[in-house]
């Protein structure tokens, strides 16, 4: 995998990054999230499990989305400061919090208004801890992620309201 960073004089520089893998006892890749982790349920995280990380790896960040909203791309959870090796168990927090799609740190589960979404659970390994505050939005933390990448990986699940 490749990544793309910005160096000083601000042209791309490439730097090849590892691929995690990314699990979650909680449903398959490509298979619907539980109704435990959406709007319609407890709306906690899921279990997330984080494999092969890079002995380089200083800290973890999850970034979890859904590119199929009506307004573009909406942040469902950002949490950063990770330590390696942390399992991320359901309805945790093992990070620090940032500013999610709802206005609130912390996760906000699946809700879309219609139809069936994916929502990606991108995890990045760093090789340094990020200092960005609590509560910064998406940009601020691919800001301070950007050059520090060393591992990345995905999951992704659907989720589509159930008519009452």
């Amino acid at each position: 995998m490749v990544n793309f960073s910005h160096t000083k004089d601000n042209s791309m520089e490439a730097i090849a990054t590892a691929t995690l893998r990314i699990v979650s006892a909680a449903f398959e890749p490509g298979q619907p999230v539980p109704k435990k982790y959406t709007c319609e349920g407890e709306d906690v995280n899921p279990p997330i499990g984080i494999c092969t990380v890079p002995e380089t790896a200083a800290s973890i960040a999850i970034i979890a989305e859904d590119p199929d909203a009506t307004h573009g791309t909406f942040v469902h959870w950002l949490v950063w400061n990770i330590p390696p090796g942390t399992a991320v168990g359901e309805n945790s927090n093992p990070g620090i919090s940032g500013r999610n799609g709802f206005g609130k740190t912390g996760y906000g589960g699946p809700c879309p208004p219609s139809g069936t979404h994916r929502y990606f659970f991108r995890v990045y390994a760093l090789n340094k801890l990020l200092d960005i505050p609590a509560g910064s939005e998406r940009k601020a933390l691919e800001q301070a992620m950007e050059g520090h990448i060393v591992a990345s990986g995905e999951l992704m699940g659907t989720f589509a309201k159930h008519k009452s």
